[in-house]
């Protein structure tokens, strides 16, 4: 047997199912309620910031979950940072060194942009993540949307206990 006629009852089909990301939310109230205390420090309004949250829940891009709300991607990704999401930031642990830098006032804007290797959005990006913390109170409010159970919001090693201690090897 060839692989031709192994691979002849073989299709290829064009569609796949987008499931999303199972979530459950235990929390009373609808999220925009939630946030409301915290509008004043978000890049947009509270329903905006709960349509954002929402579909970036259900498995979409930080971009495609912005136009779902209806904000631009940079604002969207500025947005899921307020509300405590990690991983929007676009440039690596050394960039964001690099910029830190540039806001200290160690290295020139040009200096860090060339060492980065940023383009102006992804620099601009940066500079936000780095100078505006996440809101504590806003991570409150959307960690039931984006955690099922009770996994941390974060993306710190989950299976961290799991390891032994390296000094049981000594």
């Amino acid at each position: 047997m060839g692989l031709s006629e192994i691979a002849a009852d073989l299709e290829v089909t064009a569609e796949q199912c987008d499931r999303g990301v199972a979530t459950v939310d235990e929390t009373d109230g609808d999220l925009a309620e939630r946030l409301r205390p915290v509008a004043e420090e978000l890049p947009c309004s509270a329903t905006a910031a709960a349509d954002l949250v929402e579909a970036y829940a259900d498995g979409a891009s930080v971009g495609s979950a912005g136009d779902a709300a209806g904000l631009p991607p940079i604002t969207a990704a500025k947005t899921l940072h307020r509300l405590g999401v990690d991983g929007v930031c676009p440039l690596g642990p050394m960039a964001r060194e690099i910029v830190a830098d540039w806001i200290a006032g160690d290295v020139s804007r040009t200096e860090a942009r060339e060492l980065t290797g940023a383009s102006e959005t992804e620099f601009l990006l940066t500079t936000f993540i780095e100078t505006h913390a996440p809101i504590p109170a806003a991570r409150e409010a959307v960690e039931p949307v984006l955690v099922p159970g009770d996994a941390p919001l974060s993306t710190d090693d989950a299976l961290a206990e799991t390891m032994p201690d390296p000094a049981e090897f000594l």
